[in-house]
């Protein structure tokens, strides 16, 4: 199964231009059965049409969890799904007089069996990322399904304050992200539990990706172990 998580800066590529048909062409080019999206907001027209346009380009459903209103419009991760989804929750992980901030938490079905995927935007700052990741921890904790966890994590360096996360999931190896035209940080992560093994994994760095945001898309392919 093909995964991704992008962050979308708003469907605002890095020439400053906001250009949702652009961020549908490359969600169709990445082929995946999900896909976790942050700073996802219709800049341009309402959710109705943004979620349309995704779901025509990729032949997914698309759930929406905003975190909070930007401007008026709703803005916040977003999770574009193949398979049948069993269940969708968003828990608040947000850190007290800082931006809000959620993961999603969706059940899905595949071949059969069930899939736990988490899906979330981690904060700026350490202090708060490292109350961010312990509640991820906690949340972890609830059950032992399969399950994997990705999105934009904000951190800079190889481990940092994700590393508690490191003795429940596996860190995939992945290639820098951010900023999209010349990626140098990998902000962007995906972690498997145990029962899952990566096969390949990559930075999707086509000519449109790399200019419809600030970051590019990470992609990889999980199986069972």
């Amino acid at each position: 199964m093909r995964i991704a998580t992008w962050n979308l800066h708003e469907a605002v590529g890095v020439d400053g231009r906001c250009l949702p048909a652009r961020i549908a062409r490359v969600l169709a080019e990445l082929d995946a059965d999900v896909v976790a999206l942050q700073e996802f907001s219709p800049r341009r027209g309402t959710i109705d049409e943004l979620a349309a346009l995704f779901e025509r380009a990729t032949g997914a459903t698309l759930v929406v969890m905003p975190t909070f209103l930007k401007r008026g419009r709703l803005f916040g991760n977003a999770l574009l799904c193949r398979l049948p989804i069993v269940s969708v929750e968003a828990h608040d992980i947000a850190i007290e007089r800082r931006e809000p901030r959620n993961a999603v938490d969706a059940r899905v079905e595949w071949d059969g069996e069930p899939l736990r995927v988490l899906a979330t935007h981690l904060g700026l700052r350490r202090a708060e990322r490292i109350g961010q990741v312990e509640r991820l921890g906690a949340l972890l904790e609830r059950d032992d399904a399969s399950t994997v966890l990705l999105g934009d994590f904000n951190e800079w360096r190889l481990h940092g304050c994700l590393a508690s996360l490191e003795g429940r999931l596996r860190r995939v190896p992945a290639p820098p992200t951010f900023p999209a035209p010349y990626p140098v940080a990998r902000l962007d992560r995906v972690y498997v539990s145990p029962q899952l093994r990566v096969s390949h994994v990559h930075a999707h760095r086509t000519r449109s990706a790399s200019i419809a945001s600030d970051h590019l898309p990470l992609v990889a392919t999980i199986e069972r172990a």
